[in-house]
């Protein structure tokens, strides 16, 4: 017997006979909390912003104030469309490297994490909020979840093709612990908590 199945055979042998329960993880996201501010104050810390409305014509009159509209802006919000790009999903990704902002939705929200959980059917390209210099993302309110536990159980049995968490504007961060926004993905995100 070589010296790596005497090994394995003296772990074997020493396995304890107690068989423990599995923990339960309903207790996760238990504790009482308001879900919408943590959800903002935790978007605030890493580097987002947000900006509560009632309706579409809130964040289009916002965009109008706060954009250069003359600027390529891209969107797979049809309601949208008077300040935004519609027709550029079928584009190559490559043509979307000069995008000022990509507007999309997102399906949920998480507060621990200020995630936004989005799919492909909501991107329209891929790479869409990843190469624009500013992203913005639709949430309802009433679609922010406490954590990613149960972020997990929402999405577990879900069929995508694609799907990934947003949080924040991208971010790194050297050996000497400085910290740049916007190094290698969108500089900014906005969230916009609709309702």
């Amino acid at each position: 017997m070589s010296s790596k199945d005497q090994i394995l055979q003296k772990i074997k042998n020493s396995q304890p006979n107690i068989i423990a329960d599995l923990p339960d993880l309903n207790v996760l996201g238990s504790d009482q909390f308001e879900v919408l501010d943590t959800y903002k104050t935790v978007l605030k810390n890493i580097g987002g912003d947000f900006i509560e409305v009632a309706n579409y014509n809130e964040i289009i009159d916002f965009l109008k104030n706060n954009y250069a509209l003359e600027r390529r802006i891209v969107t797979t919000v049809p309601e949208l469309s008077e300040v935004a790009v519609l027709d550029w999903k079928n584009e190559d990704p490559h043509l979307l490297q000069n995008v000022e902002l990509t507007i999309i939705k997102a399906h949920f929200g998480v507060a621990e994490n200020s995630a936004l959980w989005v799919t492909d059917d909501l991107l329209g390209q891929r790479v869409a909020p990843f190469i624009a210099q500013y992203l913005a993302i639709i949430v309802n309110k009433k679609d922010i979840i406490p954590t990613m536990h149960q972020a997990y159980e929402r999405i577990g049995n879900q069929e995508y093709g694609f799907g990934t968490f947003i949080a924040g504007p991208s971010k790194t961060a050297d050996i000497e612990q400085s910290l740049v926004l916007g190094a290698h993905g969108a500089r900014g995100l906005i969230v916009f908590l609709l309702g």
